[in-house]
């Protein structure tokens, strides 16, 4: 019991300490006037990366175009995480790098497959990552729900990909939704999957060695 305990606190703190980076980032950058200019050093921007600014590729992940969009956000990864927390109780740690993978991979994708794409910011294209990665884990652990996220997170990411978001979303957080960045997202999720999965096996092997 207090094995779970302090698993579960662990998962408390990674949510907590993520949530208050995020915060803290969007109140440094609120206007009138701005702590600091957040924006103009740590988003997404493509044309900056390319000049040599990468830190941008994960530092974008964490920043918010408005309040809704940091709410909404946050209320998603809690939500997440504690969805799956089977898979991370014992994993802290592993649960902080896929949370940096998934950060970079997405900043990766965006920089590669979608040069057009000059800006962005926002944790929805992690979420979507996190999202498959715990059900295809569901799937692993025998729980047939896990095919049922994984078909209606790719059915929705599909339908993104042809109609776009839905108009509402867009004029609450105060920007276009980058449904680019959710495809980017599922696929860094999968191949997050896959590293975990290549991991896990070697270290049984190596345990019955």
């Amino acid at each position: 019991m207090l094995k779970h305990n302090s698993n579960t606190i662990g998962l408390y703190h990674f949510l907590v300490v993520i949530s208050l980076i995020c915060i803290a980032l969007f109140a440094a950058d609120i206007p009138s006037p701005a702590f600091l200019p957040i924006d103009q050093y740590f988003s997404y921007q493509y044309d900056l990366i390319a000049s040599g600014q990468v830190w941008r590729l994960v530092t974008g992940n964490l920043l918010h175009t408005n309040l809704w969009h940091l709410l909404m956000n946050l209320a998603g990864f809690w939500v997440i995480v504690f969805l799956h927390e089977v898979h991370y109780k014992n994993h802290s740690g592993k649960l902080l790098l896929l949370f940096l993978s998934l950060c970079l991979f997405e900043g990766i994708g965006l920089y590669l497959f979608y040069p057009t794409l000059k800006a962005y910011v926002g944790l929805s294209g992690v979420l979507h990552g996190l999202f498959v990665f715990g059900a295809v884990m569901d799937i692993r652990k025998g729980y047939k729900s896990g095919y049922l996220l994984v078909i209606g997170v790719m059915l929705k990411v599909g339908y993104e990909q042809v109609f776009g978001a839905s108009d509402s979303v867009t004029q609450l957080i105060n920007a276009r939704v980058a449904t680019e960045s959710h495809l980017v997202g599922l696929i860094s999720g999968l191949l997050c999957v896959l590293c975990w999965s290549i991991m896990d096996n070697r270290l049984k092997h190596h345990n019955e060695a």
